[in-house]
């Protein structure tokens, strides 16, 4: 864990304090991902990505990675108009996106795109919130992809980015040392500013400039 254990189960009992009006179907989500081992961003990086898109209000939020809608479920609820374009590979992940999302009244807010996330998403320009969630070793070559698709003072948010705290390795594997790229990537680039929050796995949040 990238937090004191203490810490962390103290922000998940907040967490658990605020119920949304759609509480049942993110349990139901969190449950399922808890079940079959499918990993999510959990309601910490959740309400934060709500948060963030209730600051920013933007008008095209694009998912690299969607699984089956809980990141999406976050952005969607926070909209006040635009779109949040969901990509997968699997339709399975889709169609389950859907139920979901139709169960929460979201689904007038969502694309669900089957396909290359990164490929899908050079279909968009002026992408407001670019949201990378795939694989973690094509961070870098994504965003080299698409950074022309952000929109003057878009944002990029991508989880992952401590990597269980791999990062902090000298000897790493491929993933983790694509990872550490990425990461280094972001922070000295002149077209962004970026941070990164020790969020759960870490979240790497930055903007076009």
């Amino acid at each position: 864990m990238i937090l004191f254990e203490d810490i962390q189960r103290y922000i998940d009992k907040l967490n658990y304090l605020s119920k949304v009006e759609d509480e049942e179907i993110l349990q139901h989500m969190e449950n399922y991902a808890q079940k079959v081992g499918f990993p999510i961003v959990g309601r910490s990086v959740g309400r934060f990505l709500y948060l963030i898109t209730k600051l920013k209000n933007p008008k095209l939020i694009v998912e690299v990675g969607s699984g089956y809608g809980y990141s999406a479920y976050w952005f969607a609820k926070a909209l006040s108009s635009g779109k949040v374009v969901l990509t997968d590979y699997s339709q399975d992940n889709l169609e389950m996106a859907k139920d979901f999302l139709s169960g929460a009244g979201l689904i007038d807010k969502v694309e669900l795109r089957l396909g290359n996330g990164v490929e899908i998403a050079k279909e968009y320009k002026n992408i407001d919130i670019l949201f990378f969630d795939h694989e973690k070793a094509k961070y870098l070559d994504s965003i080299l992809i698409l950074k022309d698709n952000l929109s003057s003072g878009g944002l990029v948010i991508a989880d992952n980015t401590l990597w269980h705290g791999k990062v902090l390795e000298e000897d790493v594997d491929k993933q983790t040392r694509k990872i550490k790229e990425f990461n280094e990537y972001m922070f000295s680039s002149q077209e962004f500013f970026t941070t990164l929050i020790p969020l759960r796995d870490g979240l790497l949040v930055a903007i076009k400039v």
